[in-house]
């Protein structure tokens, strides 16, 4: 079985990259020192890592098409790779960083290795599985949900609202996705999943001011009591990627 992990060089990545193959990476450097230590615990592991800025469409599309040229089949994509709550920042592309990061970044990649992934699951008569790792702060948006017009727009910018739309779209991603590969007749399924709250760098752009200080050190100290571990995280995504019974569930 092939797979893409995106953002694997994140703890939850890395736990989910045991199981899987392939990790884009933006940090390259982190992305091997996870590799190794895959290959150390688990020797006949094989994994590799390769560059991807999910904020860059640039990056996407070097590494879709690098991906496509090495011949490999994909049987899975998991897109995890996020950033959350950051001070209002355009990308490469002067799109707002968390929507093209969280969203924009996932939705080419998943376009761009789509045939791919219908070729392998054709070949090998086996269902492939799309899998957008999104948050239950999809229910915390804007008031009036995804702000298409004014996603530049910093005057009104919230950065967990930002966040929170930003994650709505992996969900309405997936939801419509679903239902294209089902009217084509593909045999992939398409879900997205909040893994739990779980004490991760995500954390380390929210400040709660000169008292608290950044949350990532509240989430550290508390995190190991009230919320899920990084094993348990990622477990939710391997379920969701792997196990038979979500065979079809959409």
């Amino acid at each position: 079985m092939a797979a893409v992990i995106v953002g694997a060089s994140s703890v939850i990545g890395a736990e989910t990259a045991r199981v899987h193959v392939v990790m884009g990476v933006r940090n390259v450097a982190a992305g091997k020192d996870v590799k190794e230590a895959i290959v150390k615990e688990i020797s006949t592991a094989k994994v590799d890592a390769m560059e991807l800025d999910l904020s860059s469409m640039e990056s996407v599309r070097k590494f879709a098409s690098d991906f496509s040229s090495s011949g490999r089949p994909l049987n899975l994509l998991i897109n995890n790779a996020g950033i959350m709550a950051t001070p209002f920042m355009l990308s490469k592309d002067n799109i707002e960083l968390q929507f093209a990061t969280n969203h924009i970044g996932h939705f080419l990649l998943t376009h761009l290795l789509l045939d791919t992934m219908k070729k392998t699951a054709r070949a090998r008569k086996r269902e492939g599985r799309i899998i957008n790792v999104s948050s239950e702060a999809h229910r915390y948006t804007y008031k009036e949900g995804i702000l298409f017009d004014k996603i530049n727009d910093q005057s009104g910018y919230s950065s967990f609202a930002a966040y929170g739309q930003s994650k709505l779209a992996n969900v309405l991603h997936a939801n419509e996705l679903a239902r294209r590969l089902k009217e084509d007749g593909a045999d992939i399924t398409a879900n997205s999943l909040h893994p739990g709250t779980i004490a991760t760098n995500l954390f380390r752009h929210i400040n709660l001011g000169p008292v608290t200080g950044n949350l990532l050190g509240l989430v550290n100290i508390f995190g190991k009591i009230a919320l899920k571990n990084v094993q348990q995280g990622a477990a939710t995504t391997c379920y969701v990627a792997l196990h038979p019974q979500v065979k079809g569930k959409k």
